[in-house]
């Protein structure tokens, strides 16, 4: 199953690569980032399938059924995107000829790429829980950190072109701010893959929460930044679409700026939603462990526990029931 899934991948991916890249489409943001998705699904799969065929998952020290799983999740909701995208910023524009056809057939392999990467994720989580697995994979951190990342890398095709943010060095931290964001996000998923947390000097809620807060933090500063030097009049930005050429006497045959301006801006608030979720679970989750540990050991420890002589003697009772063979037991004690 996991061999015909894996050349199902290899196919799909590799037929869309080649339709995408007959396109002379390289001056779009999208569809470059379309193809360069496409071809790291594609050489993540050859590889995997490399180490299945010489068997050398045995020798790695993390958990190869939790990065399976990982790769799997992760490369099917990039094909979805991509197949959603891909029509929906660059096919869409083009005429009615050949290229428009490819365009097409490529957006079509792509979806059936997404078909064979979820049922291999779903396949996987089908196996038995062995040491293969720690459970993080499934878990709503993992499911949050996986939806930052991915809005994360929907954001960069659209912040790939430079007229949006070079003539202000604010919108250039809005882009520092994605970059960051996305990276730590990506560090985040490989320490817990690989179970390095634990070898932090504080522990791993209290990183999580850090991690969290400093990113909700610096999504707040770019999602005001990019709305008003974007949108606001008073700052340089266009708040109406009809006021961008591109838009108006549509110029370009995909996204004009004013969409890709407005894409950053929806796709910023999401995944600061997204952000403020795990600020939230992973709050929670600090004050919990806080709650459960005793704020004095040693003074619980130095307490006596007093039972009333009633108790002592039903449990004396009760005891002695379990112990019939004991004949010299007295008589008192065994009428309880």
């Amino acid at each position: 199953m996991g061999y015909f899934l894996r050349t199902l991948q290899l196919l799909s991916t590799c037929v869309a690569i080649s339709l995408v890249g007959s396109l002379d489409s390289w001056t779009v943001p999208t569809s470059n980032w379309s193809f360069v998705i496409l071809c790291f699904c594609f050489l993540v799969t050859l590889i995997i399938l490399i180490i299945e065929l010489l068997a050398l998952q045995y020798h790695f020290s993390f958990s190869w059924g939790d990065f399976l799983l990982c790769h799997a999740c992760y490369l099917a909701l990039f094909c979805l995107l991509v197949s959603i995208i891909y029509p929906a910023t660059y096919v869409q524009f083009l005429p009615c000829n050949p290229s428009r056809d490819h365009a097409i057939a490529a957006s079509a392999f792509c979806f059936i790429s997404t078909v064979a990467y979820a049922t291999e994720a779903i396949w996987i989580l089908g196996w038995p829980r062995t040491g293969d697995f720690t459970g993080y994979i499934g878990s709503l951190p993992f499911l949050l950190k996986m939806l930052e990342t991915l809005v994360a890398c929907v954001i960069l095709p659209f912040i790939s072109n430079p007229r949006l943010y070079m003539d202000h060095p604010f919108l250039v931290s809005c882009v520092a701010v994605y970059s960051i964001c996305f990276f730590l996000g990506i560090v985040t998923i490989l320490l817990n893959l690989a179970g390095c947390e634990n070898r932090l000097p504080i522990s791993s809620s209290t990183f999580h929460l850090v991690l969290s807060l400093l990113s909700v933090l610096l999504y707040i500063g770019a999602l005001v930044l990019w709305s008003l030097y974007q949108f606001d009049g008073k700052f340089g930005g266009q708040p109406k679409r009809s006021r961008d050429v591109s838009c108006r006497h549509r110029l370009t045959n995909y996204v004009c700026v004013w969409d890709q301006r407005l894409a950053v801006a929806i796709l910023t608030a999401i995944n600061l939603l997204i952000y403020v979720a795990d600020l939230v679970y992973w709050a929670h989750h600090v004050s919990v462990g806080t709650e459960d540990q005793p704020r004095d050991p040693d003074h619980l420890c130095s307490q006596e526990v007093s039972l009333p002589s009633s108790d002592i003697l039903f449990l004396i009772c009760q005891d002695l029931r379990l112990l019939p063979s004991l004949p010299s037991a007295p008589s008192h004690l065994l009428r309880c």
